[in-house]
């Protein structure tokens, strides 16, 4: 179970961030206003010239007081080049002097000191300072035939653009290649796209092993590690027809070609390939709309060995295969996705304004594994909004990691969430010892843009939650800076009115095993793209912070889903009570009025819809006071995780499929969590309409509340002047239209209503 009195709320902040001028409305244009400002000691060391010493393997060392920083060692070489950059924490420095000092493997061959004190400062936008070639001294401070230095040292900012690539002194313990799993770098997810496959016909199969049985044949469709298979054709014949689509999800660049085998079954396990084809998919015909695309004939290859490939005209393949750009690739849960884009460029909205995003420091870490005898935490942030991860330096052995770190991003769309993961580095000790090792969560933070304020800095402490099998955590505290610029207030009121996805999803829509088939694909392209990069994005990083498994049942969900929806009709309760109390007139004056305001509306039943949107806009300029002040965060009651049992627990961590029981009760097991899951999906969407119903005035989304008040207005003057006769005759007339006056695409209210805020990414 969790552990009692534990704070899980949010709170609010005041660092010094913007030199102390910042406050919650103003508007700050300088570069890293979002952080406080970090100092730094750079040191770049460039190269050396003629240094003495045969054989000449020359390394340099940078000593501050107690730190020191090595660079690489140049084999041979006289004349060695590093171009390696090192950044001392300016609050942590305890000497006067900062001491440059070549070696040759074990012997001292040169040094330079200067002093901190005389070092200049640098603010960008300045140019960077050159380096200069200064002689090296022995170790009476004499200068002699030791050699040239070319470095440059200043004083700095995190703003500086060697920052990310610096060594720092914060992983001073940390050397070899683990230092640049250390270092601060921006990723950006290769471009997905979906693949679709039409299998038409075949035309003319002949079988290898002159099978005369009637074939049953499908089409086996392989792309790099994803194999997909067809039905079997109706037709059993060896002219066989499926006219069935195959889809899969594919990056840029297209390395891997899809291959197509049409497999005959023999029985009894067997089977028999009767030809295969291939595609390059950088051949394949990009599409944006629903048009169909040329089929072609595609020739079959037989092998009659593994060395050669016999080519029989008869026997051909007919395909349709086309890159559909008109989707947006699902790599994240629709609730609390970052993007809703389709694939292709063209058809991308226009931008409407910049989130910025401030990671200033993290306190109250717990320790995450033991060093040496003693618990310790190499902490380090992944941010993730669309296609740009962004990941910060990794604070070694510190519970009170201080990062100070700024990153930005284009938005598109409000109803977008940014998630930012805390997490554990595991992999700076080199060698085969943390190879298997995995970077442990420490926890995560989901914000809607939607629910920020335009032009305003949020400054917010999160708390980091965890989910164990013992129950639910608290690993610390993150502190963010958020704020959400706004380049176009007609671009950002228009994407309220505008379907969430692209045309294609409602032209030609995914059925729902189709789109869980695909998410999975995608997560597994952007784990194995992101984990090639340097320093790499696990796949146990990417998969946390894209909520692989999510959808996996689990009873607490399913319980917290089914008190969201009861909540979520609170109002109907609240209301049924206030009239309970009306007509046992407990109050005999409200009773009077209320009996009053009866008669009048029956005997003029043309107020009734004006009235009702006047007290919607009376409650919604009461709510106003109410309104939230802060983003929404994770929320452990919300999720019943302090208030389920350990069994639940159990149950929930369990592998998929279940290590419980005998092979009955898994296979029995594993089908009900399976039917339980998509029923906690529904119960979870039920709840998320309900709650965007209630949305509509609460002020959570304060652009969308005064949108719908608007309306209001305009819908309480325009039934006040037209008969209520005279409106239910258009509609009526209006919702029995001809087809051919009908769009396939949501209309202007379902796509506002499907942009309102739910309380679905405030789930754990």
């Amino acid at each position: 179970m969790s552990e009692s009195n534990v704070d899980f709320s949010l709170k609010e902040t005041k660092p010094n961030i913007g030199g102390g001028r910042v406050s919650g409305s103003e508007k700050l244009t300088s570069s890293f206003d979002l952080v406080e400002q970090l100092h730094f000691l750079y040191v770049k060391l460039v190269r050396a010239k003629d240094l003495p010493g045969s054989p000449c393997n020359p390394f340099a060392q940078v000593k501050v007081g107690n730190y020191k920083g090595t660079t690489k060692t140049v084999v041979n070489s006289p004349d060695p080049e590093w171009n390696q950059v090192f950044a001392f924490a300016k609050d942590r420095i305890q000497a006067v002097t900062v001491e440059i000092t070549v070696m040759n493997k074990e012997s001292f061959v040169g040094k330079i000191g200067f002093d901190i004190p005389d070092v200049p400062s640098r603010v960008p936008p300045d140019s960077p300072f050159a380096p200069q070639w200064y002689s090296l001294e022995d170790e009476h401070g004499r200068k002699g035939e030791r050699g040239e230095l070319m470095l440059a040292i200043w004083m700095g900012t995190q703003a500086d653009e060697v920052f990310p690539d610096a060594w720092h002194s914060d992983a001073a313990t940390v050397n070899g290649e683990s230092i640049s799993n250390t270092r601060s770098k921006v990723y950006i997810s290769p471009r997905l796209w979906y693949l679709r496959v039409n299998i038409i016909q075949a035309q003319d199969l002949v079988s290898m092993n002159n099978n005369r049985v009637v074939p049953e044949v499908y089409v086996k469709s392989m792309l790099g590690n994803m194999v997909l298979r067809s039905q079997f054709s109706p037709d059993k014949s060896l002219n066989p027809t499926w006219n069935e689509d195959l889809m899969f999800v594919v990056a840029e660049p297209f390395d891997d070609p899809l291959i197509l085998s049409v497999v005959n079954k023999l029985g009894d396990n067997k089977e028999d390939v009767l030809g295969s084809c291939s595609a390059h998919l950088s051949k394949v015909e990009k599409r944006i709309m629903p048009i169909p695309v040329e089929a072609n004939w595609y020739n079959l290859e037989e092998s009659a060995n593994r060395n050669k490939l016999e080519v029989r005209f008869a026997s051909r393949l007919h395909l349709r295969i086309c890159l559909d750009g008109g989707y947006h690739v699902l790599d994240e849960s629709i609730y609390y996705s970052s993007d809703f884009r389709a694939t292709s460029k063209l058809l991308w909205p226009p931008s409407i304004g910049v989130l910025e995003l401030g990671i200033l420091n993290a306190s109250g870490l717990l320790p995450m594994k033991s060093k040496d005898g003693r618990g310790t935490t190499d902490a380090y942030c992944v941010a993730k909004y669309g296609p740009k991860w962004v990941r910060t330096r990794t604070i070694v052995d510190s519970f009170s990691p201080n990062w100070n770190e700024q990153y930005t991003w284009d938005i598109y769309d409000p109803y977008t969430v940014i998630t930012i993961g805390v997490f554990d580095n595991c992999h700076l000790e080199g060698g085969s010892k943390t190879a298997d090792s995995k970077d442990r969560r420490i926890g995560k933070v989901r914000i809607r843009l939607s629910t920020l304020n335009a032009d305003r800095i949020y400054t917010l402490s999160y708390p980091l939650i965890v989910l164990e099998p013992n129950g639910v955590k608290k690993t610390g505290e993150i502190q963010l800076s958020v704020r959400f610029t706004c380049s176009s207030t007609w671009n950002l009121l228009q994407s309220y009115t505008q379907p969430l996805f692209p045309e294609m999803h409602y032209l030609l829509p995914l059925s729902v095993y189709q789109i869980e088939s695909l998410r999975h694909q995608a997560t597994h392209i952007l784990s194995s793209r992101l984990r090639r990069a340097e320093p790499p994005l696990r796949r146990e990083v990417v998969e946390y912070m894209l909520d692989v498994g999510s959808n996996v049942w689990s009873l607490r969900r399913g319980r917290a889903n089914l008190e969201r929806l009861l909540a979520a009709f609170n109002l109907l309760v609240e209301a049924w009570k206030s009239f309970d109390k009306i007509r046992k007139w407990k109050n005999p004056i409200s009773t009077m009025t209320v009996h009053f305001l009866y008669s009048i509306l029956i005997l003029f039943p043309d107020k009734i819809l004006p009235l009702a949107f006047l007290m919607c806009i009376v409650h919604g300029a009461s709510q106003y006071r109410k309104r939230p002040r802060h983003p929404p965060h994770m929320d452990t009651k919300l999720s019943l995780v302090e208030s389920v049992q350990s069994d639940d627990f159990d149950e929930e961590f369990d592998m998929f499929p279940t290590s419980k029981g005998d092979k009955v009760l898994k296979k029995r097991y594993d089908r009900l969590r399976s039917i339980a899951g998509r029923m906690m999906t529904i119960i979870g969407d039920l709840a998320t309409q309900a709650e965007r119903l209630n949305s509509m005035l609460s002020w959570r989304d304060p652009r969308a509340t005064s949108m719908f008040m608007a309306f209001c207005v305009i819908a309480c003057a325009t039934f006040h002047l037209v008969p209520c006769r005279l409106f239910a005759l258009g509609f009526g007339f209006f919702a029995m239209r001809h087809p051919r006056f009908r769009i396939n695409i949501p209309s202007l209210p379902q796509n506002f209503f499907k942009r309102l805020p739910a309380r679905a990414d405030s789930m754990i």
